[in-house]
């Protein structure tokens, strides 16, 4: 308690002595100083050779307005337990703290305000994104997915608003009309250590985990399990590095790219995330569309049924197009909780059949350690299922405490290393070559758990989609609309963002029609093409340009950046030439 007030006092003494500068001369709030001016003079006073009595500030004009300035040098002069009582605390705001902001002397230096302004706005992260207090939260981090800001801007305006438009002038009224705005406000993060473990395993664990075992069949168990572990490593090593860029630079993954770049490599940066994000939709329609045929074909009475695949991905437009024109996000977290309560529902049971049917019949007869035939799919596939780079930045943001982020990401990306491992490596294990792209169809089909996991799973990807394509169709939306364009102001800028949504959730079924023959090898191309840049390239690039000064450290970046660009044209040209033979 002693050191509080003391320490209270030198403040208070601190404030006196930089308002005694400015204050005119003679005049105080001091209890003497009131008394003399009441008529009751002190003995000092009678004797002519002392020093003049400070006058009471109440004489100045308009005293009674400025007399709190006055008492704070009063207050100084006071003891400190006569402070403590006779005064009360000053809360003296954080903004004057001397270790917060740039001295005054400095900044009339020449460029000094502007210094103090960058420091200023750097005390908050423009990335921030909002906590994940809820799994409903957990989806707003889309709307900052990649640390960029592609929330709706509805209401983003400057000008006054009808009301204030059509009101005469008073002197009330402002000169400015009113700034409205549905962005997220800024504000520091303050999510916990646990709660920023559980969204991270959120940010990973989604549908490419389903295409595992069928990357295992293509590349051997010994094979796929080592390249697991190899794009598991690299994978934390890109994602340090960006994590250096973003503690140097600030902002998301774009406004890195912009700072350090240029906005061509900013441009380049959203394109790859707006491919992979389309990519990523595309390959959750046809795993819908094949596991609900296989589903539909087990519970039917007959032998087959009419609907293709195609026709199934078709008629998937009448929920995603509703489910695409829905402007707030946070809206589809009734429905995302399901889905991600089914998926961690199937991956519960195929754990416990996978490992009883080991237990009981052992390793299947067909297993290989190494595929020569097709194991570059698996890279590809590998590099697709750690998918979840672009909310890094976002949930990193969301943190109370953003130096823990770094470790935590760490062990979070041994937990999913071992759990995407153990699902391919267990499936392969079980079913051999007869492992299906929907792994699910791999079980016994006549088993009401069974049909209940395929439905629910399908489902599952089906209502997460348009969570997937959000990201891609707000990059392009704002891009042709710009960023300010508002569907509440003009029904005509509305309707051209409807059909907008409509037509590239379309574009997405055609895409998902023509790759629906060979799930795969569409998988393995998304990863090779649009993952690898994301994931490998830009990162080592923007740290090799922007934060690194050893040679040593330049070198590594430079051979991340050269493993990542061979790993795109090889996956990629080997995966279109083994799709174009078949």
């Amino acid at each position: 308690m002693t050191e509080s007030v003391s320490s209270q006092h030198r403040r208070q003494q601190a404030d006196a002595d930089v308002l005694s500068r400015h204050l005119p001369s003679g005049y105080t709030a001091e209890p003497i100083a009131s008394n003399a001016a009441s008529g009751n003079q002190s003995p000092s006073t009678l004797d002519p050779t002392s020093p003049p009595e400070p006058q009471d500030s109440l004489r100045l004009q308009g005293g009674d307005i400025h007399r709190e300035i006055f008492k704070i040098g009063a207050r100084a002069k006071l003891g400190q337990r006569s402070a403590t009582f006779a005064a009360p605390s000053i809360s003296r705001s954080s903004t004057l703290r001397p270790y917060d902001h740039i001295p005054a002397s400095e900044q009339r230096a020449p460029g000094g305000f502007r210094r103090e302004f960058v420091q200023q706005q750097r005390r908050f992260d423009p990335a921030t994104a909002p906590v994940t207090r809820s799994f409903v939260s957990f989806l707003a981090l889309y709307g900052s997915f990649a640390g960029e800001d592609l929330g709706e801007s509805e209401e983003e305006s400057v000008v006054p608003s009808e009301d204030e438009e059509d009101a005469q002038p008073t002197e009330t009224r402002p000169l400015l009309g009113r700034r409205k705005s549905t962005r997220r406000p800024i504000k520091p993060g303050d999510a916990g250590t646990t709660k920023s473990f559980f969204t991270l395993l959120k940010a990973f664990i989604g549908t490419g985990i389903m295409f595992l075992p069928k990357a295992f069949r293509n590349g051997g168990i010994l094979f796929s399990s080592i390249t697991l572990i190899t794009v598991s490593l690299l994978s934390c090593l890109s994602f340090h590095l960006l994590l250096q860029c973003r503690r140097r630079y600030g902002g998301g993954y774009g406004e890195i790219g912009s700072s350090i770049g240029g906005p061509r490599l900013r441009a380049l940066i959203l394109s790859s995330i707006t491919i992979s994000q389309i990519g990523f939709v595309c390959s959750g329609m046809i795993f819908i569309a094949q596991n609900l045929r296989s589903f539909l074909n087990a519970v039917s009475p007959g032998p087959t049924i009419a609907l293709d695949t195609k026709a199934l991905i078709a008629m998937q437009l009448i929920v995603l197009i509703p489910l695409a024109l829905i402007r707030d996000i946070s809206r589809l977290g009734p429905a995302a909780l399901l889905a991600d309560i089914f998926i961690f529902i199937g991956l519960f049971y195929i754990w416990y059949y996978d490992i009883s049917t080991l237990a009981t019949s052992g390793l299947h007869p067909t297993v290989q350690l190494f595929n020569p035939d097709a194991f570059t799919l698996t890279i590809g596939s590998a590099i697709f299922t750690f998918e979840g780079i672009g909310l890094i930045l976002p949930i990193q943001s969301s943190m109370a405490e953003p130096s823990k982020f770094p470790r935590l990401l760490y062990i979070v990306m041994v937990i999913i290393t071992v759990i995407f491992t153990s699902i391919g490596a267990l499936c392969y294990a079980t079913f051999g070559d007869k492992t299906r792209v929907e792994i699910i169809s791999n079980y016994p089909q006549t088993s009401k758990l069974v049909n209940s996991v395929q439905f629910l799973y399908s489902m599952a990807v089906l209502v997460g989609t348009p969570v997937q394509l959000f990201p891609a169709t707000r990059i392009i939306e704002t891009k042709l609309f710009g960023d300010r364009s508002s569907g509440k102001r003009s029904w005509a800028t509305k309707w051209k963002k409807n059909a907008f949504r409509t037509s590239i959730t379309v574009l997405c079924v055609l895409i998902s029609i023509v790759g629906a023959s060979d799930l795969d090898k569409f998988v393995a191309l998304i990863g090779a093409f649009a993952c690898v840049p994301l994931v490998y390239i830009y990162p080592a690039f923007l740290h090799f340009r922007g934060v690194a000064r050893s040679p040593w450290v330049k070198a590594g970046d430079v051979g991340l950046c050269v493993i990542g660009l061979g790993a795109m044209v090889y996956s990629t040209s080997v995966t279109v030439l083994t799709w174009v033979k078949k």
